[in-house]
């Protein structure tokens, strides 16, 4: 026997054994969770960090356990009364179970998006539309209610729902545009209004209390002849005889 071979083989099975670890050598990021399979069948989960499988025999599959928004798509509802609007939402979720997430459903993300998109459709269609504008905290909770209770199978939480954008008819958008102008227009009418009333209440105590002060009224009258006869414009100021009496007898005095 030719004494190079043991050493020979040696070094073949020192490269095999290399091959085998290098093959089977697996990091896992922090935020993610391993799904070992053995020949097909769930064989336990990893946490993040190195790790080693069997090359051939298993393999893993890694989940992302941070928290992961979704946007659900546009939906058209018809309202309580008969509206119809665009909604759309976005859901927040995180996988809870990894094993539950790959073995229960073929797609867990697409499988969530689409049961949200149908929970948003349902929940939103049982309120009015005023409602819907004004209770958007509500339907969310209602919203994410429902859809945590049907994820939980696939070892999915929940976290938050949000409505996002509700698109009104184009008719609807210009209605409330001509009503919210009318408020602004009646806010405008009564704000006037409040201060012409003002003004004539001013002017009425005023004139009250001219009258009941001695001389109060022609020495008004006199101050109003003063500023008329400044101004440079060509002027005729018919005063009555009784006019005369008064501020004659106001100036003997």
């Amino acid at each position: 026997m030719d004494p190079s071979a043991p050493i020979f083989i040696g070094i073949i099975i020192i490269v095999l054994v290399i091959w085998i670890i290098a093959k089977g050598f697996r990091v896992i990021p922090q935020s993610e969770r391993g799904v070992v399979f053995t020949l097909g069948k769930y064989a336990g989960m990893r946490n993040a960090g190195p790790q080693l499988i069997v090359p051939f025999f298993q393999t893993i599959k890694n989940v992302d356990v941070r928290s992961t928004p979704i946007d659900v798509p546009k939906q058209e509802v018809i309202t309580k009364d008969n509206v119809t609007v665009n909604v759309d939402a976005i859901v927040y979720f995180r996988v809870l179970d990894p094993s539950k997430a790959l073995l229960e459903t073929t797609n867990y993300v697409y499988a969530t998006t689409n049961f949200a998109q149908a929970a948003l459709r349902d929940i939103t269609g049982n309120f009015e539309l005023d409602e819907l504008l004004s209770k958007r905290d509500e339907i969310s909770a209602q919203i994410k209610e429902i859809v945590d209770k049907e994820t939980d199978k696939w070892g999915i939480d929940i976290e938050n729902v949000k409505l996002q954008n509700i698109e009104l008819p184009s008719d609807m958008k210009r209605a409330m545009a001509k009503q919210a102008e009318a408020e602004r227009e009646r806010r405008a009418a009564i704000i006037a209004a409040d201060g012409e009333k003002a003004s004539a209440q001013a002017v009425s105590e005023a004139a009250n209390l001219l009258a009941k002060t001695p001389g109060g009224l022609q020495i008004r009258t006199l101050q109003t002849l003063e500023k008329i006869s400044t101004d440079p414009s060509q002027k005729t100021v018919i005063m009555l005889p009784s006019d005369f009496k008064d501020i004659a007898a106001r100036f003997t005095h």
